[in-house]
């Protein structure tokens, strides 16, 4: 029995609460985590945490922001109530995917847009879009000064309103082709009020507020060279031209919200992202998922020997070859090519397999499984090229969306995942689904925590 220790269980993961509490030997701390009326967390502690270490278990699954706002909101409360450590015990780390958005040489996210504007053509207004590359205005000793900006920013909405309005000149709409007859019916008062108004987008005010209309995909009569669209769901964001879109990363903003909170400690198991660790000024200890899978493999598949680890993508082929290397295994890997098609707006990704599996079990390992999609592709080339049996081995099953269909009409014998989310749900919809437990691991890590002893044996996978 561990002593002069809280254990705290959020709503995300009831289960898990419960074993973690009697593998420790204590009760469940008393909380109440609820929502008010209109929506807002509600959490109240129920006990005393003054001079103790508070575990506060809470993971990123289901209602992630909710589930994240009522741990934020416990951890300051035992804090506020001076308890002496606090510690965040996150299974599945909320936002921790959204730290690993590649760029390019000057900074930018290599994301495409579904309908990018094209920026390679100025037309035949000789005006150059802005990008990062555009010289500032700022004087530098090796260089003559640019021109910069006439009358501050006139110039530059100016010019980029004519670029807008050459862009929608191929576009077919009512409003141009008003434009075009105008002068066949000039006596129409409509539309000479409509040629008056397309000639005053020289004004800096209104050409913002057009170039804000086109990126947003908003249709107003107020703007003379805006089309008339059907805006729908499926229409995706479109930056105003001359800016090269960036993407907006969480992952530093979870880390930095999680510290000013007040927690001292933070544990959690497989980050999407290892690196994500460095957003943090206070301990991360991320555990493995790897000995309950390399456990399952040596336990439930006969004759694992003369399988095969397969990674279904590049960026797992370093936790695949791991599991493979302490089991004797083969390797083998699934390379996946994205090119830009036209036909659809998203992207087409060509799968090519690395290795031979003809006649062998084929065993994917992967640490995430979101909406399946790359592992019943994955499992769907593996059977073509010969597999015998398909298992996949996931650390995380979040399986949103219509993931447990997926997982139902594919090619996949059996998909193992640990309950570092619920997944009670999720077996009662695909008999598939096997289940390993996770709470036994975080309850040793949290008792190693609490003694001060080293944690590093939970490291250990060989």
């Amino acid at each position: 029995m561990v002593r002069n220790i809280v254990v705290f269980g959020g709503s995300s993961h009831p289960g898990l609460n419960e074993t973690i509490c009697e593998t420790l030997g204590v009760q469940q701390g008393q909380a109440l985590f609820d929502k008010f009326a209109v929506g807002e967390t509600r959490v109240e502690i129920g006990e005393s945490v003054r001079g103790k270490d508070v575990y506060i278990i809470q993971s990123g699954g289901g209602k992630v922001n909710d589930h994240f706002m009522e741990l934020l909101i416990a951890v300051s409360a035992c804090k506020t109530a001076s308890a002496t450590k606090v510690t965040a015990v996150l299974p599945l780390f909320p936002y921790s995917r959204q730290s690993d958005v590649p760029y390019n040489k000057v900074g930018a996210p290599l994301v495409k847009a579904s309908n990018p504007i094209s920026r390679t053509n100025t037309g035949d207004t000789g005006v150059t879009p802005y990008t990062f590359e555009s010289m500032p205005s700022t004087p530098h000793p090796d260089r003559t000064e640019s021109n910069g900006l006439v009358n501050g920013n006139h110039h530059l909405n100016r010019a980029m309103s004519k670029l807008s309005m050459d862009e929608l000149a191929d576009t077919p709409s009512a409003h141009q082709a008003r434009f075009k007859n105008y002068k066949k019916d000039s006596d129409s008062p409509t539309d000479k009020e409509y040629f008056n108004r397309s000639q005053a987008t020289s004004n800096a005010s209104q050409s913002s507020s057009l170039i804000n209309a086109q990126a947003n995909g908003i249709s107003n009569h107020d703007f003379a060279v805006q089309p008339v669209t059907n805006v729908t769901s499926s229409d995706c964001f479109k930056p105003r031209p001359g800016y090269r879109q960036w993407v907006a990363q969480a992952g530093t903003l979870v880390a930095d919200l999680l510290t000013c909170a007040g927690a001292d400690h933070v544990i959690t198991m497989d980050l999407h992202d290892p690196q994500y660790q460095g957003f943090f000024d206070i301990p991360v200890d991320n555990l493995y998922g790897r000995p309950l899978l390399k456990k399952y493999i040596q336990q439930n598949i006969p004759d694992y020997k003369h399988g095969i680890v397969v990674s279904p993508d590049a960026g797992g082929a370093k936790r695949a070859t791991a599991i493979a290397d302490s089991l004797g295994m083969e390797f083998a890997l699934i390379h996946k090519e994205r090119r830009p098609t036209k036909i659809t707006d998203r992207q087409n990704a060509t799968m090519m397999l690395v290795g031979d599996v003809a006649g062998k079990t084929a065993i994917l390992i992967d640490d995430l499984a979101d909406t399946c999609n790359t592992i019943t592709r994955a499992a769907k080339l593996l059977k073509k090229e010969g597999a015998a049996k398909i298992y996949a081995l996931v650390t995380h099953g979040v399986l949103s969306g219509d993931a447990i269909d997926r997982i139902n009409h594919s090619a996949l014998d059996k998909v193992v995942v640990t309950n570092t989310i619920d997944q009670r749900e999720h077996c009662r919809r695909c008999p598939k689904l096997e289940v390993l437990e996770v709470g036994t691991v975080f309850a040793e890590a949290i008792r190693r925590v609490h003694y001060g002893e080293s944690i590093s044996v939970l490291f250990q996978y060989d």
